[in-house]
C-alpha cells in the first residue's frame, strides 16, 4: 500500500490501493463469486435505473462496526421503497464474505439491494420480476492517511440537497446523480468534495459526509432537514455529549461556515476527517484543530479500536 503525494486529487471516500482486493471474493445472490464472475443482468433495476438501496460497513479488529444499526437503516431503507427482502439473512451473508475472505480488519464492506431484474428497463416497479438483487463486496479499504493529516478542501456547489419530497436522503439510494454533479463542480475547482447548501441556502452538508463546524468551542451542525444524518454523524453528536463538548443542531450559513475556527466531516469510511480550506479560505489556525482531533480519536478509540 502507498500513500498519495497528492491528496488533493483523493476524495473523502477515496482509499488506498490495496491489491489483495483484486483476488477477493463477492457475496451475491447467495453464493460467493470470484470478482470477475460478480455481474448482473443489465434488466437489473439498479443498473438501469439506481433503483435499491445500499450500506457501507466497516470491519475493525474481528468485528462489524455498528453493523445492527446499518443493517436497520437497510431494511427500513428497503420497505420504504417496497423492496421485500424476505427470509434473506443479511447478517449471516455478511458473516460469511468476511470468512471466506479470511478477513479481521481494515476492510470496508458494501451492501447493495436492488429491485432486481425486471422484464424490460422502465421505472414502473411492476415490471419486476419479484426477486430482489442482494450484493455484498467485502474489500480491504483504509482512508489516506495523507487526508487526515492534512485536511480536506471544500468547494460550494450550486446543486443543492433536497428534502424528503423531492430525493430524500435518507434513504441512502443508489440514485446519486446530483451528488455526483456536485462532486463534479469541487473537482473542477480544485477541491476534494463538495459543500452543499439546503434550498434556503443554509449549510447542510457535503456529497458524501456530513457537515460540522467549531466555533468558540461549540460544534454545530446542520439541522438534519436536509441531509443524510449518517450514523457516524449520530454517534459523533453522542461523544460531544459525553466529553462536554457544546453542540448543536441549527442553521448556519456560509459565511458563518467562512469564519470558523475549525471544520470537520464524518462518515463510514473515514470517521472524522478535518477540513482545511473552504471556497479557497483556510479554516482555522490549524489542521486538524484540537476539537476535531479530540472528537477523532473518542471515534476511533470507541468504534474502531480493539474490544477492551
Amino acid at each position: 500500500m502507498s500513500e498519495s503525494p497528492m491528496p488533493e486529487q483523493k476524495g473523502a471516500q477515496t482509499p488506498l490501493d490495496d491489491p489483495r482486493n483484486e483476488r477477493l471474493l463477492i457475496w451475491l445472490n447467495g453464493r460467493l463469486v470470484p470478482r470477475s464472475e460478480a455481474v448482473v443482468s443489465i434488466f437489473d433495476a439498479g443498473f438501469g435505473l439506481g433503483d435499491g438501496v445500499w450500506e457501507g460497513i466497516r470491519l475493525a479488529h474481528g468485528r462489524l462496526v455498528l453493523v445492527d444499526e446499518h443493517l436497520k437503516r437497510l431494511r427500513e431503507g428497503a420497505r420504504t421503497i417496497a423492496i421485500d427482502l424476505g427470509p434473506i439473512d443479511l447478517r449471516r451473508a455478511l458473516d460469511e464474505i468476511v470468512a471466506a475472505n479470511q478477513m479481521t480488519h481494515g476492510a470496508h464492506l458494501r451492501l447493495m439491494v436492488t429491485r432486481g431484474e425486471k422484464t424490460t428497463v422502465h421505472q414502473d416497479p411492476r415490471n419486476a420480476l419479484g426477486r430482489p438483487t442482494v450484493a455484498i463486496t467485502a474489500e480491504y479499504k483504509l482512508p489516506d492517511p495523507a487526508l487526515k493529516r492534512q485536511g480536506l478542501k471544500l468547494a460550494t456547489s450550486t446543486f443543492r440537497c433536497s428534502g424528503p419530497d423531492v430525493f430524500d436522503l435518507r434513504l441512502n439510494s443508489h440514485s446519486r446523480l446530483n451528488l455526483i454533479q456536485a462532486l463534479l463542480q469541487a473537482i473542477g475547482a480544485g477541491a476534494n468534495e463538495a459543500l452543499m447548501l439546503d434550498p434556503l441556502g443554509f449549510v447542510s452538508s457535503c456529497n458524501s459526509t456530513n457537515f460540522f463546524v467549531v466555533r468558540g468551542g461549540a460544534v454545530l451542525t446542520s439541522s438534519g432537514r436536509f441531509c443524510f444524518k449518517g450514523i457516524t454523524r449520530g454517534k459523533v453528536i453522542a461523544l460531544c455529549a459525553r466529553e462536554k463538548i457544546p453542540c448543536s443542531e441549527g442553521d448556519f450559513t456560509l459565511a458563518e461556515t467562512y469564519n470558523a475556527d475549525e471544520a470537520f466531516v464524518t462518515g463510514t469510511f473515514g470517521g472524522v476527517t478535518p477540513v482545511r480550506s473552504i471556497d479557497g479560505r483556510p479554516i482555522g489556525a490549524a489542521t486538524p484543530g484540537p476539537i476535531t482531533t479530540r472528537l477523532s480519536n473518542a471515534y476511533d478509540a470507541a468504534f474502531l479500536g480493539p474490544e477492551p
